[in-house]
């Protein structure tokens, strides 16, 4: 048997059910207060238009008009609100305007608020609630007396013509306004990855090197002083702190090969990847088919996923061999990731591979996993081909 959800889905209309339930009373609500809000809304929007364009010829009148329009989108910000709660509508917020700042002054403003696509449509949005106002306030008190046992198939069809004109005239402006909101969280995403790795940066030179040369600075002050008095005892003691040295050295190129190798600068993806391949400790085929070297930012994105990924095959996967594989396809880099390991990865695991798919995400980048349980692991991910500035010699 197969289980069912039968929870209320806001963004998908319920069955109509012949019983009245409560969304069906919130639907009949909605209808109700159609009107009112019908009525002002097209006096705002009347008054609003024949104002700013009545006016037009002086120096108040474009003003006026962008302000008229700034109070369309916040009447639009009220119908979305109400549909939210009474329809379970869910439709994204528009971006708001730039203030003037922003703009380039009062002048960019206005010229940003007159030709706001938002407030325009939230303007007709008010001019033709009107009569649908009254079509459904007056459909509506008249099926609570006379139409009691079909009323809530006629609230349906109704409410489902207020989605799709809230949908159609009150949501972001198309891809433009959807597009923006994306690069705004990725654009966390940049930040927090960056603050991170800083702290993972600070971290190891704290914990790491920078202990070995303090021990190393103590142990050459003990030795000096020790010197003339036991001069066994300060040649051990410098015997040590060579030996702290060479660590701390070793510590210090793990970081800057962490930080961006020197191998991936000089030699590109191809040696730098090779590298990385030797380190793991399964054995790994690297095949990179590129006709040229991408941009250095999109180099080190596909360098260290395809690092961090070699390491979870080494650290978690249980295979025997792994493959690496990297193609330019059109305008995109591609990345594959195989290994015949037990498989079952996921990103919603609370894995590094979620960390990744963000990164990539961050930009305009794409993340699969294929991974089913005893069948290895395929990773794909794609990432945008830049080309790589070219650098002129001076004379």
């Amino acid at each position: 048997m197969t289980a069912t959800n039968s929870a209320y889905d806001p963004d998908r209309p319920p069955p109509v059910r012949p019983v009245f339930s409560v969304v069906t009373w919130q639907e009949i609500c909605h209808l109700l207060t159609n009107l009112p809000m019908s009525i002002i809304g097209f006096v705002y929007t009347v008054f609003m238009i024949s104002v700013g364009a009545g006016l037009s010829v002086t120096v108040v009148g474009l003003p006026l008009l962008a302000c008229g329009l700034w109070g369309s989108r916040q009447l639009g910000r009220v119908e979305r609100w109400r549909a939210r709660m009474l329809l379970g509508t869910r439709v994204e917020e528009p971006t708001p305007l730039p203030g003037s700042r922003r703009a380039g002054g009062f002048f960019g403003w206005l010229w940003a608020s007159l030709k706001d696509p938002v407030a325009w449509r939230a303007t007709l949005y008010g001019l033709v609630r009107l009569p649908w106002g009254v079509l459904t306030f007056t459909v509506v008190l008249a099926g609570l007396f006379v139409l009691w046992p079909v009323l809530p198939y006629v609230v349906r069809g109704l409410v489902s013509v207020d989605r799709a004109m809230v949908r159609g005239l009150l949501s972001p402006s198309d891809e433009l306004e959807r597009r923006i909101a994306e690069l705004e969280s990725d654009r966390g995403v940049v930040v927090d990855t960056a603050a991170a790795d800083l702290r993972r940066i600070e971290r190891d030179l704290h914990d790491g090197a920078q202990a070995r040369l303090v021990a190393l600075a103590m142990g050459l002050g003990l030795a000096k002083e020790k010197l003339l008095e036991d001069p066994d005892a300060a040649a051990a003691m410098v015997d040590e702190a060579h030996g702290e040295v060479k660590l701390a050295l070793q510590e210090l190129r793990d970081l800057a090969r962490g930080i961006h190798p020197a191998v991936l600068t000089d030699r590109g993806l191809d040696a730098a990847l090779s590298s990385v391949a030797s380190r793991c400790t399964v054995p790994v085929r690297v095949e990179v088919d590129l006709p040229a070297r991408p941009a250095e930012a999109i180099e080190g994105i596909a360098y260290f996923t395809v690092s961090e990924l070699l390491q979870n095959v080494s650290k978690h996967a249980g295979a025997r061999s792994a493959s690496v594989e990297v193609w330019r396809s059109g305008p995109r880099l591609l990345l594959r990731v195989c290994d015949d390991g037990r498989g079952g990865a996921r990103l919603d695991r609370g894995s590094g591979m979620a960390g990744l798919a963000e990164r990539l995400g961050a930009v305009d980048g794409v993340f699969v996993v294929d991974s089913p349980e005893g069948a290895g692991t395929t990773v794909t991910a794609e990432l945008p081909w830049r080309d790589r500035p070219t650098t002129r010699s001076r004379a």
